[in-house]
């Protein structure tokens, strides 16, 4: 019998934003007996996935699991709900239409009663009736979280979280001080060197050297112990992604609504946030446009212009250094991606945690998959480049051998191949393209439907106004939470 493997004695997590506080909440939950500490860093303009507020529904999971409570982010950190995206502009001047998440796409999508009723080719350069029960309830400003009851007609929806960055890592800094974490803050002097490619100890500060058994690197683009590393390597996406500032506008007006809105302009997508907080506009910034077109574009005066750098780590794991969020990519901050692919990276290494002596294999496994998630993120931005107008308007853009399939079998066939690690399930890349406006081929379930597809119409419309029954106004319900 194999004798288990001994713990780290100490992990230190460089960065206290929300990631590096997450990531050491995780750790501790799985790791009761190692000792943590989070040493904070300069914040970096450029951290991206920990900057703006909001992600996709893995995150919910994983806060469950970490046992960060929904209703606590609603009365602590400015919590609220997205539904869908609605999209403006994708397929042409006139286009939009909404896509949300979750796996209970209504075969409405892909029937006759789609091409009839708004989930067709037909209504590509056209405002499209709403196609899923989350379109529905957001065009309402109806909806509550379900709370788990058989039967609701609310079962199958999934959502996305939004919140206020300084109130939740706030919240996430009371709770990792009620787990025994240590936080400290120093600045980072410099590294010793272990003698299998990692690090040994950094130098804080004040604090001197502090060693460690595994190191965390959640200090930003910047990658403050990743970089330091003689095998760090880089992989660019430029070729990819035509974004190369990101310019966000002062919050605006608090906004408490069920979706939130991409518009395709002539510098890039803007993305405006709902939050109670303020709705917050941010706009990826291609090519050498000046400040009036930014402002333009933006539809506000940009308060920060941050430039960026689309790309990742060729392995985001070194030695005994781990980078997680925009130290391992760096992804434009557009509907929550970059959020996403950060909490993904975590829930990976937990599933492959190392011991006090870290195993090669475990580590090659981490950053096979870890590539794997990066670049379908990557892939997730570039489709928004896709679209028709926006091909038109960023020429020349090349797309990953795995995006050109999945953009090759929708437009022949309706459907979008499974990929491994993928941020979205298959029923949300079919529902997010067809928002953005791409032309579909007719599917096997199309083409096999008969009839006019009223009976689906109708089943639909039924699964509706029972979501619709069932779900409180949202501002009533936000007022119970709070």
């Amino acid at each position: 019998m194999s004798e288990p493997r001994e713990l780290p004695a100490r992990i230190v997590v460089a960065g206290d934003g929300p990631l590096g506080v997450l990531a050491a909440i995780a750790l501790r939950r799985a790791l009761p007996t190692t000792e943590l500490l989070v040493l904070a860093v300069a914040p970096d303009p450029g951290a991206f996935a920990e900057r703006i507020g909001t992600a996709l529904p893995f995150t919910n999971r994983l806060h469950d699991r970490l046992q960060v409570s929904e209703d606590e982010l609603v009365r602590q950190a400015g919590a609220s709900h997205r539904l869908v995206m609605r999209y403006f502009g994708g397929g042409g001047p006139d286009q939009q239409s909404a896509a949300g998440y979750g796996a209970a796409v209504d075969p409405a999508m892909t029937t006759a009663f789609a091409k009839e009723w708004g989930g067709g080719p037909r209504n590509a350069g056209t405002t499209a009736p709403p196609r899923s029960l989350g379109e529905v309830l957001a065009g309402a400003g109806r909806f509550a979280p379900h709370s788990g009851e058989p039967g609701s007609p609310l079962l199958d929806l999934d959502y996305a979280l939004r919140w206020n960055v300084p109130a939740y890592r706030q919240m996430l800094v009371g709770m990792a001080g009620q787990l025994g974490i240590q936080h400290a803050r120093a600045d980072i002097r410099g590294f010793m060197p272990d003698v299998s490619g990692g690090i040994a100890s950094l130098v804080a500060e004040g604090m001197g050297e502090i060693a460690a058994d595994l190191f965390l690197d959640c200090t930003g683009s910047r990658a403050l112990l990743h970089s330091y590393l003689p095998e760090a390597r880089q992989i660019d996406w430029h070729d990819m992604h035509p974004t190369r500032r990101i310019a966000i506008a002062e919050a605006g007006r608090p906004m408490l609504a069920l979706e939130d809105r991409a518009t395709l302009t002539p510098l890039g997508w803007r993305w405006e946030l709902a939050g109670r907080d303020g709705l917050q506009s941010i706009l990826g910034v291609a090519g050498d446009a000046g400040d009036e077109a930014i402002h333009a574009a933006l539809g506000a005066p940009p308060a920060q212009i941050v430039p960026f750098s689309p790309g990742r780590a060729e392995a985001a794991w070194l030695g005994n250094v781990v980078a997680l969020g925009d130290a391992a990519a760096r992804i434009e901050p557009f509907g929550g991606i970059a959020q996403d692919l950060a909490h993904r990276q975590l829930a990976l290494l937990l599933e492959l945690l190392p011991g006090r002596t870290v195993d090669a294999s475990e580590r090659a496994e981490y950053n096979r998959r870890a590539a794997m998630m990066a670049d379908r993120a990557a892939d997730w931005i570039a489709v928004h480049y896709a679209a028709p107008a926006a091909a038109k308007a960023f020429p020349g853009l090349q797309q990953s051998p795995e995006l050109a399939r999945m953009l090759d079998q929708f437009v022949r066939r309706s459907r979008t191949p499974i990929a491994e690690d993928s941020p979205m399930l298959v029923q949300e890349w079919g529902a997010m393209l067809q928002a953005l406006g791409m032309p579909s081929g007719e599917s096997l379930l199309s083409a096999a439907a008969s009839g006019d597809g009223s009976e689906t119409g109708r089943a639909f419309a039924q699964k509706a106004e029972a979501a619709l029954a069932a779900a409180p106004p949202y501002g009533e319900w936000m007022e119970r939470m709070l």
